[in-house]
């Protein structure tokens, strides 16, 4: 099986591009492995909760996860989270996204 799947250091690069077009502010809190390092997701909500999104496949689909059972989380817990999963991958990017809407940015759909 072929694996066609941009490098991660782009595809980050490019959905902070489009992001920055529409107002949103992306940050990476954590560079990952460049070419094919997972990617975790923390939308800051602005209200005191932030969603986390694990990235994986099902069926070859690249689908985004949440976290936790609570979604969305106390923002502390949130990060928390966050610091779990890199302390766990070093390869994984962190990211963080400012989105009032909730909207994760990045290319595949979200799992309920």
């Amino acid at each position: 099986m072929s694996d066609d799947r941009l490098p991660t250091k782009l595809l980050v690069g490019a959905q902070i591009r489009q992001a920055a077009v529409q107002g949103v502010p992306i940050t990476v809190l954590r560079s990952g492995d460049p070419q094919s390092g997972a990617i975790v997701l923390k939308i800051n909500r602005l209200d005191g909760t932030a969603h986390v999104l694990l990235q994986m496949r099902q069926d070859e689909e690249l689908v985004w996860s949440p976290a936790d059972k609570q979604d969305p989380l106390p923002e502390a817990q949130a990060d928390a989270l966050v610091t779990r999963q890199g302390d766990y991958d070093p390869d994984v990017w962190l990211i963080e996204i400012e989105d009032r809407t909730g909207n994760h940015w990045f290319p595949g759909r979200r799992l309920a």
